[in-house]
């Protein structure tokens, strides 16, 4: 006799009269994976503790002079500044090789207001005085030759100002000459030299700290537009509020009132966006392309190019597009989608802590991010500084380390006569630093472990609640007190073990794309087409494998929230219940998540216009309030993404809810048949959707 075919994606859940919601006796799950995760989090802390006995912030934060003493700290309080004494060094290679000129550097407390050499000031009592403030020690009697040779003072000084705690000429402009000091020439103690020559070291010292000086603007941008920008997030969250409620009581009209709205903002987005560019029709310089502009640290300067406009019209165009043709192809399931949100709407009625979950995720994964950010700062800044030798003429020793301490006494110093023992970067030759590379990578590591962790940990704590409501016969005598406790409670006394284990899963995939991510940075210069074609088709392939794994996590954490199961064996289970309903997992389920994350978009659209035409000040109502800013991108970008992460929020609580129903809804139908004895746990509405229904006792 023929054995019965096994059914392709496992057998229907079978009804069971004992089975009333997630189970109370169950026992801890993959404890191996338990253990490990513990033994990284104390690895992870002890890295934090290496780190923060060797690390130093201040090497990133203020300027080092020759000795590699920090400016502005301990005995240097008074001098903040960096004082260069010959600023044309800095036009050396060298500099954008170690990011130090081959010239004394000394902390100043002011920079030079004026022009003069050391022959001019050496015989001026005066002028003297002013001038030893920028040496290096003080000459006492000493002979100009004899301070110039033992490089004690500078040989002249340009007029300077301060720019990023760092004196630079005040270099300006007379027509097309550059002058500094209102001179077109100054002195440089042997020959007189044009104010361009300046400019070289200038550029060349300023290379590595451009960077820094846009994010200094953008700090005091967020200095003085912070209370404003808290104010957008507060109509944010109000708005996320006034939403959650609305869904509450109102979700077939919210949904479609959802999507008119969104549809509305867009086009309205299109419409000003035209505007803007045919406005910019006849303006100068407006028909320039932005490969001809470059990339330009001000952001206001693309909305002056018609280009820019034209490219945020097709974008919208494109999604307004995509939008309705998907309204129109989903409109039957959009039906089904809203009852299950209605449910959604009931199961968060009866849990309504699990609108207030988010913060508690929020606030452990604020404390993941801050604690690997100070752990990367401290460890980047660990490193010591490396002395090395520079002189004017070809020496042999050049560019080798030093040990400042005993240089002058050296067989360095003896053959280069005129060389010095200066400050050139962090480094260092200890077993620590040398495995400093391996103890960032394991700080990056157990940070997408901890974060996907704690992530993982607020899906099976609202799944088990949720879960809860669903399998309560009798709403909501049936409903167990604080469920969402007690789902977080099962969650850590049982299930750390298959959190941990599906989180590390998802971080060994994102740690993947990070190096691809950093080989195809290092490759960008490459000829080699075939390696960029095939890193392309890993970063393509390891994003849709990260996709996978978070939606098959996130079920298998719905299935461990209720059956008490493994990691393994729960993810087996949700795969298999989901292939046994492909059809409408993905008419159904997708077209659910589309419309709440058309809830997000609404919100962010509204926020973000309300942000833009304020902080713009392209709008008269709001001139006086808004404050005056170096880039006003960045208070609307921090506000778009700020509105985003708040609206995600509170809607990832429905998306987790919405989900769980699903599941439990699908093993509903397998495991009852709406009898009097099995009767469907659905509400009516979604039965009638489904065009079943319950038989009467």
């Amino acid at each position: 006799m023929d054995m019965e075919e096994k059914p392709k994606y496992g057998e229907p859940k079978k009804y069971d009269a004992s089975f009333k919601g997630p189970i109370q006796n169950r026992g801890c799950t993959d404890i191996i994976c338990c253990v490990f995760f513990i033994v990284a989090i104390v690895g992870y802390v002890a890295v934090g503790i290496l780190a923060w006995t060797h690390g130093d912030p201040r090497k990133v934060i203020y300027p080092t002079d020759s000795m590699g003493q920090y400016c502005g700290q301990g005995n240097l309080e008074k001098q903040p500044l960096l004082f260069y004494f010959n600023m044309m060094k800095c036009a050396s290679p060298m500099v954008l090789l170690e990011f130090q000129c081959p010239t004394p550097q000394v902390c100043v407390e002011k920079c030079p207001n004026r022009t003069m050499t050391l022959v001019n000031a050496y015989v001026n009592p005066f002028d003297w005085k002013e001038y030893k403030q920028f040496c290096r020690e003080d000459p006492g009697q000493k002979s100009v030759p004899q301070i110039l040779q033992e490089k004690l003072c500078p040989a002249y000084l340009i007029s300077s100002k301060p720019f990023l705690q760092r004196c630079f000429p005040s270099l300006g402009k007379k027509g097309e000459v550059i002058t500094v000091g209102d001179q077109e020439t100054f002195s440089d103690g042997e020959k007189t030299r044009n104010a361009k020559d300046l400019v070289a070291g200038m550029k060349n010292a300023t290379v590595v700290m451009e960077g820094r000086q846009v994010a200094m603007k953008i700090f005091e941008d967020y200095t003085k537009s912070w209370y404003w920008i808290l104010i957008c997030l507060l109509i944010a969250v109000v708005l996320s509020l006034i939403f959650i409620v609305l869904l509450r009581y109102l979700a077939g009209i919210m949904v479609w009132v959802m999507i008119l709205m969104v549809i509305a903002v867009i086009a309205y987005g299109i419409a000003h966006c035209s505007i803007k560019y045919v406005n910019l029709k006849d303006s100068a310089g407006s028909n320039i392309t932005l490969q001809q502009l470059g990339f330009q640290p001000d952001f206001s300067v693309y909305l002056h190019i018609r280009q820019t406009w034209l490219a945020f019209i097709i974008i919208l165009a494109i999604v307004e597009l995509i939008i309705i043709l998907l309204l129109i192809f989903l409109r039957n399931r959009i039906r089904i989608a809203v009852e299950l949100i209605k449910e959604a709407s009931r199961a968060i009625g009866f849990v309504m802590s699990s609108l207030f979950y988010p913060i508690f995720t929020f606030f452990l994964l604020t404390i993941v991010i801050a604690y690997w950010g100070v752990t990367a700062v401290f460890l980047s800044t660990s490193s010591e500084p490396v002395y090395k030798v520079f002189n004017e003429t070809e020496c042999s020793y050049a560019r080798q380390t030093c040990i400042p301490e005993n240089y002058s006494l050296s067989a360095m110093k003896a053959e280069c006569k005129r060389s010095e023992c200066l400050f050139a970067f962090y480094g260092g030759e200890t077993p620590y630093h040398k495995y400093l590379i391996g103890l960032q990578f394991y700080n990056v590591f157990l940070f997408f472990w901890c974060a996907n962790f704690v992530t993982a940990l607020g899906q099976m704590t609202l799944a088990g609640a949720f879960a809860s409501y669903y399998w309560a016969l009798n709403k909501p005598g049936d409903i167990p007190a604080f469920p969402l406790c007690a789902s977080l409670g099962r969650s850590l006394r049982y299930h750390t073990g298959s959190l941990a284990f599906g989180s590390l899963i998802l971080a060994i995939v994102q740690i993947i794309r990070v190096l691809l991510e950093y080989i195809d940075h290092k490759l960008k210069g490459a000829e080699n087409k075939f390696a960029k074609f095939l890193l392309c088709c890993l970063k393509c392939c390891f994003w849709c494998l990260e996709k996978f794994i978070k939606f098959m996590n996130r079920n298998a954490y719905i299935m461990v929230a209720i059956y008490g199961k493994n990691f393994c064996r729960s993810a087996s289970d949700a795969f298999l219940l989901l292939m046994r309903n492909v059809i409408r997992v993905v008419v159904l389920d997708k077209v659910t998540d589309f419309i709440l994350f058309l809830g997000k978009l609404l919100i962010v659209g509204l926020v973000g216009i309300f942000a833009f035409f304020f902080f713009s000040g392209q709008t008269d109502a709001f001139k006086g309030a808004a404050p005056s800013l170096h880039y006003y991108w960045v208070p609307i970008l921090t506000v778009l993404v700020g509105s985003y992460l708040i609206a995600h929020g509170f809607f990832s609580v429905y998306a987790m809810c919405v989900d769980t129903l699903f599941l439990c809804f699908l093993e509903d139908l397998e495991r009852n048949d709406g009898s009097s004895e099995r009767p469907y746990l659905m509400s009516d509405n979604l039965l009638n959707v489904l065009k079943k229904k319950n038989q009467a006792n």
